[in-house]
């Protein structure tokens, strides 16, 4: 399905007509700079994809907007590429150490220390697991959380404090 196929007859023509304007010198735009034709196209077609969800009244330049829009999809592609790269090293690096991501021995031991953490957090009263749960691992703001426990935002700082101490204290004992 093409971008233009949605939009209504008078818009489509003038898509249409944009299309036919600016797809060749996008193509080369694209090819000039991938080196890969199938991925120059679906650049292109990215391209129009998004003019066709867009008001182009509000362009002041068609041709201006369109290269911008191109230059940017190709920096979003440049960083995708760099993290996969990099993702892709990390991975080599690993293995050529000898260190198995998914290891079975380093699997079973972070499951028994998430277990020790988990009694450790047992042990903790309410409040301040609860206090502690929210802020650490469910990412809730310290206002948020005193207005739901009841209590002062320097409350919930005790109790987070006592908690981390506690978490500390219970894997000193562990190593």
């Amino acid at each position: 399905m093409l971008a233009s196929d949605s939009l209504p007859p008078v818009e489509k023509q003038a898509f249409d007509r944009l299309s036919r304007t600016f797809r060749p010198g996008l193509m080369a735009f694209f090819l000039r700079r991938v080196g890969n034709r199938a991925e120059a196209e679906d650049l292109t077609q990215e391209v129009f994809a998004r003019l066709a969800g867009m008001n182009r009244e509000q362009m002041q330049s068609a041709e201006a907007y369109i290269f911008s829009m191109a230059g940017n999809l190709l920096r979003d592609r440049q960083r995708r590429e760099k993290v996969r790269f990099e993702y892709r090293v990390d991975a080599l690096a690993s293995e050529s150490v000898g260190i198995d991501q998914l290891d079975p021995l380093r699997v079973a031991v972070g499951r028994e220390i998430l277990a020790d953490l988990g009694d450790a957090l047992s042990e903790l009263p309410e409040a301040t697991r609860t206090a502690f749960i929210l802020y650490r691992l469910e990412n809730v703001d310290k206002r948020a959380i005193a207005a739901a426990l009841r209590m002062s935002v320097s409350s919930v700082d005790r109790h987070l404090s006592r908690a981390i101490s506690h978490l500390i204290q219970r894997v000193r004992e562990k190593t």
